[in-house]
């Protein structure tokens, strides 16, 4: 039922994210080894407005569409939105915002 919907707008502090998979074979065919150091990064696709506090004023989120994040090992809800993988975590869950 899922798959039939193609967009998803984030509650709250939630965000969600396209994991990026390391690349494990080139262009010509080859493999790579899989590195047991890689680091679980994704693109933030959307964002929810953010947390609301006691008093009812909401404190926004960190991380905006489009920001390149650093995510914990574990975690995040799985969901697949017109055939493709996504998670949603909880904001404070993202280690970081990666810059170049």
């Amino acid at each position: 039922m899922a798959s039939q919907f193609k967009k998803l707008a984030p509650l709250l502090n939630r965000v969600l994210i396209q994991k990026h998979e390391p690349v494990t074979k080139t262009a010509s065919g080859i493999l790579l080894q899989n590195s047991d150091d890689k680091q679980a990064v994704g693109k933030v696709v959307e964002a929810g407005p953010g947390q609301i506090d006691s008093k009812g004023n909401v404190i926004p989120t960190l991380v905006k569409p489009g920001d390149v994040v650093l995510l914990p090992d574990y975690g995040g809800q799985k969901i697949k939105l017109a055939d493709q993988e996504y998670f949603i975590f909880r904001d404070s869950d993202i280690i970081g915002i990666l810059h170049q």
